[in-house]
């Protein structure tokens, strides 16, 4: 049996478009299938591949630039997830998507083009803001990888320096000091395993604390 051809894709997609009342042709000006429709003035495109890649992403944006109406079309998906990123990601560029069961013929659109606004999410915009607000300077280099210098982390150093130079200490003496208005909790909380509890809300500065911090 030989291996499945963008152009096994063809009779499907035209089969799909002409039972919408598409007139539909192949191959024109450099687009794989193109529909008409004697009410429409604007065309549908649709482009062929055997599977989401750059390349077709690239070639369907400029098919945008001819026609509001441009799908993929590739064969069916059979992983639920895969196929809800590639939905996300056609909806966000305003592309439709077509799959095909190749067995069968079967075409299901998946999404239609459209603009796209994204929902935004007040949690995570909050997050954003706080975290800058909070960080200290600019300690990383954007686009690295590996630990990053949060504001949490800032906090932690200050709160470790604070007992590195004055023995173990009680969170509310470590909030005045260092104006770490969490202290107590992340000297508790000891994401790090920088700190310990010697007494009732006293901490001290743990060995590793010390090699970590420098302190």
């Amino acid at each position: 049996m030989s291996s499945p051809s963008e152009t096994d894709l063809y009779p499907p997609v035209k089969a799909f478009l002409e039972g919408q009342g598409y007139e539909v042709k192949s191959e024109i000006a450099g687009a794989d299938v193109v529909g008409m429709r004697a009410d429409d003035p604007d065309p549908v495109i649709v482009e062929l591949k055997l599977a989401m890649s750059l390349a077709l992403l690239h070639q369907a944006l400029e098919r945008l630039k001819i026609t509001d109406f441009v799908y993929l079309a590739i064969p069916q998906v059979s992983a639920r997830k895969t196929l809800a990123r590639h939905v996300a990601l056609c909806r966000r560029l305003g592309l439709g998507l077509l799959t095909v069961r190749l067995r069968d013929g079967f075409v299901e659109a998946q999404c239609d083009p459209s603009s796209y606004a994204p929902r935004k999410v007040k949690a995570r915009a909050g997050r954003l803001l706080r975290e800058f607000q909070r960080r200290d300077g600019d300690p990383n280099r954007g686009g690295a990888a590996g630990k990053i210098v949060t504001a949490y982390r800032q906090d932690a150093v200050r709160c470790a320096l604070h007992l590195a130079g004055h023995g173990p200490c009680r969170g509310a003496e470590v909030k005045a000091a260092t104006g770490v208005g969490r202290a107590t909790t992340l000297m508790r909380d000891n994401h790090y395993g920088w700190f310990e509890k010697v007494a009732k809300g006293t901490y001290a500065l743990t060995e590793r604390g010390r090699q970590e911090t420098g302190a």
